[in-house]
């Protein structure tokens, strides 16, 4: 995953909110998180409440970024679906826009293949929002004047200092 940061504002997570709540519904999920690669949550949706949010977000990532080093380990670039199954709980894993982790929690009142497919139409729908993240981010590094340092420059600095 590239970009190891980026700055999400209130509409942007409201947006990804929401794809979130559509996945859990449309893939009778329990849960589902969005992580981002160095293990915090970002967002969530269904019965997040009985989960130990905290180590789940870290714990996903570990086991994300360890899986990162057996493909590598065997010539792949990556894999980038990763699929537990549990006695009466699984768990699908899987990249989102190379910038975040999507973790289902799913049980037997659903189905992987369902799971997949609603997975990929979130995804997709995820991207594009990272896309806008993507291209607001690079609008506002190019207007520096929305700062309001922009205009301080090294001689009021200096001029502040020694006086």
């Amino acid at each position: 995953m590239d970009s190891a940061y980026f700055v999400l504002f209130g509409e942007d997570f409201e947006k990804l909110q929401k794809v979130l709540e559509k996945l859990v519904v449309d893939s009778n999920a329990r849960a589902v998180f969005l992580i981002d690669k160095n293990g915090q949550q970002i967002a969530a949706a269904g019965e997040v409440d009985k989960y130990d949010t905290t180590s789940l977000a870290s714990l996903t990532a570990g086991n994300v970024a360890a899986t990162d080093g057996l493909a590598k380990l065997i010539g792949e670039r990556e894999f980038s679906v990763l699929f537990h199954e549990g006695k009466r709980d699984h768990i699908h894993i899987s990249i989102v826009a190379k910038k975040a982790i999507l973790l289902v929690i799913f049980d037997d009142r659903s189905s992987l293949g369902l799971v997949r497919l609603r997975v990929k139409r979130a995804s997709e729908s995820m991207k594009k929002i990272f896309d806008d993240i993507e291209r607001k981010s690079k609008e506002e590094v190019g207007n520096k004047a929305s700062s309001p340092f922009a205009e301080i420059t090294d001689e009021d600095i200096d001029a502040l200092f020694s006086e």
